[in-house]
Protein backbone atom coordinates (compact mmCIF):
# COMPACT_ATOMS: atom_id res chain seq x y z
CA UNK A 1 0.00 0.00 0.00
CA UNK A 2 1.46 3.23 -1.07
CA UNK A 3 2.26 5.30 2.39
CA UNK A 4 0.18 8.43 0.63
CA UNK A 5 -3.04 6.27 1.24
CA UNK A 6 -4.83 8.03 4.01
CA UNK A 7 -6.20 5.91 6.76
CA UNK A 8 -10.35 5.36 7.65
CA UNK A 9 -11.46 8.63 9.65
CA UNK A 10 -13.52 6.96 12.66
CA UNK A 11 -13.97 8.45 15.67
CA UNK A 12 -11.18 6.06 17.50
CA UNK A 13 -8.69 7.40 15.64
CA UNK A 14 -9.81 10.84 16.71
CA UNK A 15 -8.75 10.67 19.88
CA UNK A 16 -5.61 8.66 19.51
CA UNK A 17 -2.50 8.90 21.25
CA UNK A 18 -1.09 10.27 17.72
CA UNK A 19 -3.83 12.42 17.29
CA UNK A 20 -3.86 14.10 20.45
CA UNK A 21 0.18 14.53 19.83
CA UNK A 22 -0.35 15.82 16.51
CA UNK A 23 -2.67 18.81 17.97
CA UNK A 24 -0.56 19.35 20.97
CA UNK A 25 2.98 19.53 19.12
CA UNK A 26 1.16 22.33 16.49
CA UNK A 27 -0.54 24.37 19.11
CA UNK A 28 2.36 24.65 21.35
CA UNK A 29 4.52 25.58 17.55
CA UNK A 30 2.11 28.62 16.56
CA UNK A 31 1.15 29.79 20.16
CA UNK A 32 5.09 30.92 20.08
CA UNK A 33 4.34 34.79 19.44
CA UNK A 34 5.98 35.20 15.60
CA UNK A 35 5.28 37.42 12.61
CA UNK A 36 1.76 35.39 11.68
CA UNK A 37 0.06 35.53 14.73
CA UNK A 38 1.04 39.27 15.15
CA UNK A 39 -0.09 39.65 11.46
CA UNK A 40 -3.48 38.10 13.19
CA UNK A 41 -3.67 40.28 16.88
CA UNK A 42 -3.17 43.28 14.08
CA UNK A 43 -5.70 42.37 11.68
CA UNK A 44 -8.29 41.65 14.57
CA UNK A 45 -7.24 44.86 16.10
CA UNK A 46 -7.71 47.23 12.96
CA UNK A 47 -11.03 45.23 12.46
CA UNK A 48 -9.96 44.31 8.78
CA UNK A 49 -10.24 41.81 6.83
CA UNK A 50 -9.68 39.57 10.05
CA UNK A 51 -11.54 36.04 9.22
CA UNK A 52 -9.74 35.82 5.29
CA UNK A 53 -6.37 36.47 7.59
CA UNK A 54 -7.21 32.84 9.78
CA UNK A 55 -8.69 31.27 6.77
CA UNK A 56 -5.26 31.76 4.66
CA UNK A 57 -3.06 31.18 7.76
CA UNK A 58 -5.02 27.86 8.26
CA UNK A 59 -4.93 26.63 4.99
CA UNK A 60 -0.94 27.33 4.55
CA UNK A 61 -0.73 25.59 7.79
CA UNK A 62 -2.27 22.46 6.63
CA UNK A 63 -0.33 22.63 3.41
CA UNK A 64 3.11 22.89 5.22
CA UNK A 65 1.98 20.11 7.55
CA UNK A 66 0.76 17.99 4.51
CA UNK A 67 4.17 18.73 2.94
CA UNK A 68 6.23 17.66 6.02
CA UNK A 69 4.26 14.43 7.27
CA UNK A 70 3.50 12.67 3.41
CA UNK A 71 6.89 13.58 2.27
CA UNK A 72 9.24 12.75 5.40
CA UNK A 73 6.66 9.60 6.25
CA UNK A 74 8.88 8.14 3.24
CA UNK A 75 11.75 8.23 5.40
CA UNK A 76 9.69 6.28 8.00
CA UNK A 77 11.42 2.81 5.74
CA UNK A 78 14.76 3.91 6.17
CA UNK A 79 17.28 2.82 8.82
CA UNK A 80 17.02 2.96 12.06
CA UNK A 81 20.25 5.60 12.89
CA UNK A 82 18.38 7.72 10.14
CA UNK A 83 15.10 7.86 12.13
CA UNK A 84 16.54 8.23 15.74
CA UNK A 85 18.70 10.68 14.23
CA UNK A 86 16.13 12.83 12.75
CA UNK A 87 13.95 12.39 15.98
CA UNK A 88 16.77 13.43 18.19
CA UNK A 89 16.96 16.41 15.70
CA UNK A 90 13.17 17.16 16.42
CA UNK A 91 13.62 16.72 20.22
CA UNK A 92 17.09 19.13 20.48
CA UNK A 93 14.83 21.67 18.56
CA UNK A 94 11.66 21.55 20.78
CA UNK A 95 14.16 21.69 23.83
CA UNK A 96 15.94 24.88 22.78
CA UNK A 97 12.00 26.09 21.84
CA UNK A 98 10.89 25.69 24.58
CA UNK A 99 13.60 27.01 27.03
CA UNK A 100 12.86 30.22 24.53
CA UNK A 101 9.45 30.43 25.35
CA UNK A 102 10.64 29.68 29.03
CA UNK A 103 12.99 32.64 28.73
CA UNK A 104 10.21 34.95 27.10
CA UNK A 105 8.16 34.04 29.83
CA UNK A 106 10.31 35.44 32.82
CA UNK A 107 11.09 38.50 31.21
CA UNK A 108 7.76 38.85 29.31
CA UNK A 109 6.98 41.66 26.86
CA UNK A 110 3.74 42.76 25.45
CA UNK A 111 2.97 42.58 21.55
CA UNK A 112 3.91 46.11 19.98
CA UNK A 113 0.77 47.43 18.33
CA UNK A 114 0.36 50.25 15.21
CA UNK A 115 -1.66 52.05 18.35
CA UNK A 116 -0.10 53.44 21.64
CA UNK A 117 -0.39 56.57 23.99
CA UNK A 118 -1.48 58.60 20.98
CA UNK A 119 -5.22 59.60 19.89
CA UNK A 120 -6.61 56.82 18.10
CA UNK A 121 -6.07 57.13 14.58
CA UNK A 122 -8.13 55.08 11.82
CA UNK A 123 -5.85 52.36 10.06
CA UNK A 124 -5.23 52.65 6.25
CA UNK A 125 -7.99 50.42 4.67
CA UNK A 126 -6.33 47.03 3.69
CA UNK A 127 -7.52 45.73 0.10
CA UNK A 128 -9.24 41.86 0.25
CA UNK A 129 -6.13 41.16 -2.15
CA UNK A 130 -3.66 42.97 0.07
CA UNK A 131 -4.71 41.03 3.11
CA UNK A 132 -4.74 37.66 1.45
CA UNK A 133 -0.87 38.20 -0.06
CA UNK A 134 0.15 39.31 3.35
CA UNK A 135 -1.32 36.28 5.21
CA UNK A 136 0.34 34.00 2.65
CA UNK A 137 3.69 36.27 2.97
CA UNK A 138 3.83 35.90 6.73
CA UNK A 139 2.86 31.91 6.15
CA UNK A 140 5.12 30.75 3.30
CA UNK A 141 8.33 33.55 3.44
CA UNK A 142 8.92 33.17 7.43
CA UNK A 143 11.44 30.41 7.62
CA UNK A 144 10.16 29.46 11.04
CA UNK A 145 6.69 28.58 9.31
CA UNK A 146 8.60 25.89 7.30
CA UNK A 147 10.92 24.50 10.10
CA UNK A 148 7.95 24.69 12.62
CA UNK A 149 5.68 22.81 10.34
CA UNK A 150 7.29 21.33 7.43
CA UNK A 151 10.36 20.26 8.98
CA UNK A 152 9.52 19.68 12.54
CA UNK A 153 5.96 18.13 12.68
CA UNK A 154 7.24 15.97 9.78
CA UNK A 155 9.93 14.47 11.77
CA UNK A 156 8.25 14.43 14.74
CA UNK A 157 5.47 12.33 12.55
CA UNK A 158 8.18 9.56 12.11
CA UNK A 159 7.99 8.20 15.80
CA UNK A 160 4.23 7.25 15.17
CA UNK A 161 4.80 5.10 12.34
CA UNK A 162 1.66 3.80 10.50
CA UNK A 163 -0.08 6.50 12.81
CA UNK A 164 1.99 9.16 10.92
CA UNK A 165 -0.87 10.83 8.89
CA UNK A 166 -3.29 10.50 12.08
CA UNK A 167 -0.57 12.75 13.69
CA UNK A 168 -0.68 15.31 10.67
CA UNK A 169 -4.10 15.14 10.81
CA UNK A 170 -3.80 16.42 14.55
CA UNK A 171 -1.67 18.92 13.46
CA UNK A 172 -3.43 20.53 11.35
CA UNK A 173 -6.42 20.10 13.57
CA UNK A 174 -4.42 21.74 16.24
CA UNK A 175 -4.01 25.00 13.52
CA UNK A 176 -7.53 25.66 13.07
CA UNK A 177 -8.34 25.41 16.65
CA UNK A 178 -4.79 28.40 17.21
CA UNK A 179 -5.98 30.62 14.66
CA UNK A 180 -9.68 30.41 15.25
CA UNK A 181 -8.96 31.37 18.91
CA UNK A 182 -6.89 33.85 17.61
CA UNK A 183 -9.39 35.53 15.52
CA UNK A 184 -11.88 35.22 18.42
CA UNK A 185 -9.80 36.51 20.90
CA UNK A 186 -7.89 39.34 18.60
CA UNK A 187 -11.49 40.28 17.39
CA UNK A 188 -13.61 40.70 21.16
CA UNK A 189 -10.81 41.36 23.22
CA UNK A 190 -9.17 43.60 21.40
CA UNK A 191 -6.31 45.58 22.66
CA UNK A 192 -7.01 43.92 26.38
CA UNK A 193 -5.30 40.93 24.43
CA UNK A 194 -1.57 43.12 24.53
CA UNK A 195 -0.81 42.66 28.39
CA UNK A 196 2.09 41.03 30.00
CA UNK A 197 0.17 38.62 32.12
CA UNK A 198 -1.58 37.19 28.74
CA UNK A 199 1.50 36.34 27.22
CA UNK A 200 3.26 35.14 30.05
CA UNK A 201 0.77 32.57 30.71
CA UNK A 202 1.06 31.69 26.60
CA UNK A 203 4.51 31.16 27.14
CA UNK A 204 4.48 29.30 29.82
CA UNK A 205 2.24 26.79 28.70
CA UNK A 206 4.23 26.50 25.35
CA UNK A 207 7.40 26.10 27.30
CA UNK A 208 5.57 22.97 29.36
CA UNK A 209 4.30 21.46 25.68
CA UNK A 210 7.54 21.99 24.03
CA UNK A 211 9.33 19.71 27.06
CA UNK A 212 6.56 17.57 27.05
CA UNK A 213 6.41 16.39 23.46
CA UNK A 214 10.50 16.45 23.43
CA UNK A 215 10.11 13.77 26.42
CA UNK A 216 8.04 11.73 24.61
CA UNK A 217 9.44 11.78 21.59
CA UNK A 218 12.83 10.59 23.95
CA UNK A 219 10.80 8.13 24.83
CA UNK A 220 9.61 7.23 21.39
CA UNK A 221 13.58 5.86 20.77
CA UNK A 222 13.93 2.78 23.70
Amino acid sequence: MSAFALPALTLPSLFSPAFTAGMVLSISLIMAIGPQNAHVLRMGLQRQHLWLTVAVCVVADIVLIGLGVLGLAQLGGLSDKLHGALVGAGMLFLTVYGWQAFQRFLRPKALSTPTDETPPVPAQPVTRRHALLSALAFSWLNPHAWLDTAVLIGTASLAYGQGSTVFGMGAAAGSVVWFLALGAAAFWLGRRLNSLRVWRALDGMVALMMWGTAIALLVSLF
